[in-house]
Formats: C-alpha cells, structure tokens, sequence
C-alpha cells in the first residue's frame, strides 16, 4: 500500500476513534480536568507512536511556521542528547510539540494522545487511573490514593450522575489488529516517539 492511501485510511480510522472516544469522554466529564493549558499529559512520558501515526504527526508539523519548527526541531535535539547520556532504566522527556502548555499539532496527534485521561480497563480486567490523578486532576475527588481504586463513598457523597467507569480503551487495544480491523490500517513499529528521530 502507498503511503498516500495509508494516510488516508489512517485519518478515516481516527474520526471514527475520536468519535468513540468523545462519547466515552462526555459520559466521564464530572471526573475530568482535561483543559487546554494544563499539558500534564504531555510531560515526563514516552510517548508510544506507531509508523502511521508518526508519518500523521509529521504532516501536522510540516504545516506550521518555520519558527515553530525550528523550536520544535531544537527540542528533539536535546532530548536526543539528554537520552544519550542517560543512565537509568526508562528515558522520559516532555514532548517537543507542547509549546505555551498546548499541543502545536493537535489534530495530528497520536492515539495514545487522544485517549488520555479516561480510566482503562486492561485485559485481566483491572481498572487504571491515569497518573494525573494523583497530582489533584481527573478521578481525583473519588480516588483512594492508598488502595489506587475508586472510592464508592466519595462517588455516593460526590452526588455524581454517572458511575466512573474504566474502558477497554488503552493504547495497545486501539491500534490493534483486532480493533483497526476494517480500516485497513497498520500500526507497525510501535516505540517512544522519540526513537524516530534517531539515526543508527
């Protein structure tokens, strides 16, 4: 398949998982803080991108202005020189494309991205929050921060309309074959977005 027509299968995937994600994010919209400006999804992480959604970034990043990309250029060199010299186990850096706390490429952004801040349930059934829950953000005010589970009291005393649920909408579950089925899209190659931008 050129890459032409992947894109394009590719961005008639995404509106159809954005679609379902929006859902799953309105029914959610008493637990979460998810506001332009905050941007703490996009620090200190790694970013998993596939080869499509990497090739999608990019046609994000070309259409800005050459200062942008220049900034956003200079940014992935550092990082490239700071996992260089890094010694621990997992390398984790803020993403080149956050600039004044939003992301520069929004609607070019990756799966892992737009699925943010909603509780996933993984395969062996268990129920994750996302990390920003325990800096006073989304599930917060229902959150037992010594068991990580959900509190059903605070829920009850929260007067909430809606159960906070957990979805099977994780990063591996949505670029799966079994999920992507029908809109003959791979997600080859999946790594730290990071790892693109080096050369061997």
């Amino acid at each position: 398949m050129d890459k032409a027509t992947h894109l394009r299968n590719y961005a008639i995937y995404l509106k159809f998982v954005q679609g379902e994600l929006d859902k799953l994010f309105d029914k959610q919209k008493e637990y979460l803080c998810c506001d332009k400006g905050c941007g703490k999804c996009c620090k200190g992480g790694q970013f998993h991108y596939s080869e499509i959604e990497m090739m999608y970034l990019l046609t994000g990043y070309m259409k800005l202005d050459s200062e942008k990309q220049a900034l956003i250029d200079e940014r992935i060199k550092k990082i490239l020189e700071d996992k260089k010299n890094f010694k621990g186990e997992t390398f984790k850096y803020d993403c080149p494309f956050l600039i004044d706390e939003a992301c520069c490429v929004y609607e070019y952004r990756g799966v892992i991205c737009r699925s943010f801040g909603l509780m996933i349930q993984d395969p062996t059934g268990k129920i994750n929050v996302p990390f920003c829950a325990y800096e006073g953000l989304s599930y917060s005010k229902v959150l037992d921060t010594e068991t990580n589970e959900i509190d059903e009291e605070k829920v009850k005393q929260g007067n909430y309309k809606e159960k906070p649920l957990g979805f099977n909408a994780g990063y591996n579950y949505l670029t799966s074959e079994e999920y992507s089925k029908g809109f003959d899209v791979e997600f080859k190659n999946k790594k730290p977005m990071i790892e693109w931008y080096m050369v061997e």
